[in-house]
C-alpha cells in the first residue's frame, strides 16, 4: 500500500490537541503553525477523516518546491506524479493562496498549475487529448508561502467540523472541532459528570457524548475521497468496522446541557437525536446561574456570551460576576470557560489555574481553566 505525506489542518492554538489525536491513531507527526504533518497509507487517510475530532481537513501533500517564476511553478508542478491521484475523468478544480511571495497573482498561479497537471496527464494517458472532468472531484490547492510552493489534495470534502448532526444552530455557533478541543483540553473522563450551562444548539454536550462513548466523529458522514478510483471501498469498510468495534455504546454518561432560550434547548435536543445521543444528554431550559448540583468532581465547560456588542457588555459583565459567585460553590468541580472578554478573571472574582489562547472563528479568545481537586481513588475492600 502506497505511503503518502499527510497534512491535518488545525485552528491556531489547538495544533497540539490534533497532534495528540494523530499520535493516538498510531502515526508519528510534526507540528507547525496550523498544521500537523505525518506519513500514512490510504487506510490512514480513512482513519484520520473518521477519527480526528479537532482537525479541520486531511490533505495529501503531493509536492513541495521553490518557485519565483511561472516557468518554475509550471515545471515543478509537471514533475509530480498526478497520475497516481487523477485518471482520465477526474474533476480537479485548483484553488490557491499566496503570502509574501514573488508569484502573488493567485488566479495566474491556479491557471499555471492546472495547465501543468493537464500536460503531465497527457504524457501518461497518451490516447487522451481532452479531459472531460466528469468523474469524481479531486480538489487541488496551490499554496505559496515565501516562494515555497506546496501542492495538496483535499481528502475530506466538507470540513471535518460538519459531523452531520447539526440540523439547526444559533446566531454564533461554536464549531464542532473547537467544541471537541475544549473538552479534550480538560481533565474530564466518562465517569465524571459533565455540564454546559450555555449549551446553545448543544454542540459541546453532543461532542462530550461522542468522546465519552469513543464514537468516531465522522462515522455518520461521507468524505470526498470515498469516490476516488484509487481509494478502495475495502479500505473505508475496514476503517468503519474498526470504528464500530471501538465504540463503547454501553458506557454510562452523566451529561447535562442548559440554555436560557427554550428554542435553543429544543434545537439541541433535535441535534442530539440526529446524532443518536438524545438518551445520553439531559437538556433543560434554565439560567446558567441557576445551576446547582450535589454531584461531585464534575467538569463544567462553556462558551458564554462575550459581550462583543457594546449594548450587551454591561449585561455580560453582570453575568460573569454572578457566575463567579455561583460556580464558587462547586468546590470539587473543574470549571472551563471560553471568552474574549479581557477582564473575565476580575469579573469572575478568581484567577484561573491556567489560560490558553484560542481562536473562535476570527475572534481571539482565552480558555480559562479553574482546576478542581483530584477525585479520590475508590477503596476496594
Amino acid at each position: 500500500m502506497s505511503k503518502f505525506k499527510l497534512l491535518a489542518t488545525a485552528a491556531m492554538g489547538i495544533e497540539s490537541v490534533v497532534a495528540k489525536e494523530v499520535r493516538n491513531l498510531g502515526y508519528e507527526c510534526k507540528v507547525d503553525n496550523g498544521k500537523i504533518i505525518y506519513n500514512g497509507d490510504s487506510l490512514a487517510i480513512a482513519r484520520s477523516n473518521l477519527w480526528l475530532r479537532t482537525a479541520d481537513r486531511i490533505k495529501i501533500i503531493v509536492g513541495e518546491f521553490k518557485a519565483r517564476t511561472f516557468d518554475e511553478l509550471f515545471e515543478g508542478t509537471k514533475k509530480l506524479p498526478w497520475e497516481q491521484f487523477l485518471n482520465e475523468h477526474s474533476e480537479f478544480p485548483v484553488s490557491g493562496k499566496s503570502v509574501k511571495s514573488t508569484l502573488h497573482s493567485v488566479p495566474d498561479c491556479q491557471a499555471i498549475v492546472k495547465k501543468a497537471i493537464v500536460e503531465r496527464l497527457k504524457s501518461k494517458y497518451k490516447s487522451v487529448s481532452w479531459f472531460d472532468e466528469k468523474g469524481p472531484k479531486v480538489p487541488i490547492e496551490v499554496s505559496i508561502l515565501k516562494d515555497k510552493v506546496t501542492l495538496t489534495i483535499d481528502t475530506s470534502g466538507p470540513g471535518l467540523h460538519k459531523r452531520g448532526y447539526r440540523t439547526a444552530q444559533g446566531e454564533a455557533p461554536l464549531k464542532e472541532t473547537l467544541a471537541a478541543a475544549l473538552i479534550l483540553l480538560t481533565n474530564w473522563t466518562p465517569d465524571k459528570p459533565f455540564v454546559d450551562p450555555f449549551c446553545g444548539s448543544g454542540t459541546i454536550p453532543i461532542e462530550a457524548a461522542l468522546i465519552g462513548q469513543n464514537i468516531a466523529p465522522g462515522f455518520n458522514r461521507d468524505f470526498i475521497s470515498e469516490q476516488w478510483h484509487w481509494m478502495s471501498k475495502s479500505v473505508w469498510d475496514e476503517a468503519r468496522n474498526e470504528a464500530e468495534d471501538l465504540a463503547k455504546y454501553d458506557q454510562e454518561l452523566t451529561i447535562f446541557g442548559s440554555d436560557i432560550d427554550h428554542k435553543m434547548v429544543e434545537i439541541a435536543k433535535t441535534n442530539a437525536m440526529e446524532a443518536g445521543l438524545v438518551d445520553l444528554i439531559q437538556f433543560k431550559q434554565m439560567r446558567a446561574t441557576d445551576f446547582h448540583t450535589k454531584l461531585k468532581y464534575g467538569v463544567l465547560v462553556s462558551n458564554p456570551p462575550y459581550g462583543e456588542r457594546l449594548s450587551e457588555k454591561e449585561e455580560v459583565e453582570k453575568l460573569y460576576r454572578e457566575m463567579g459567585q455561583v460556580y464558587d460553590q462547586l468546590d470539587t468541580w473543574s470549571i472551563y470557560i471560553l471568552t474574549s472578554h479581557e477582564n473575565f478573571e476580575k469579573l469572575y472574582g478568581k484567577k484561573a489555574t491556567k489560560k490558553r489562547k484560542l481562536f473562535n472563528g476570527f475572534i481571539k479568545t482565552d480558555y480559562y481553566q479553574f482546576w478542581g481537586p483530584r477525585k479520590p481513588k475508590e477503596v476496594i475492600s
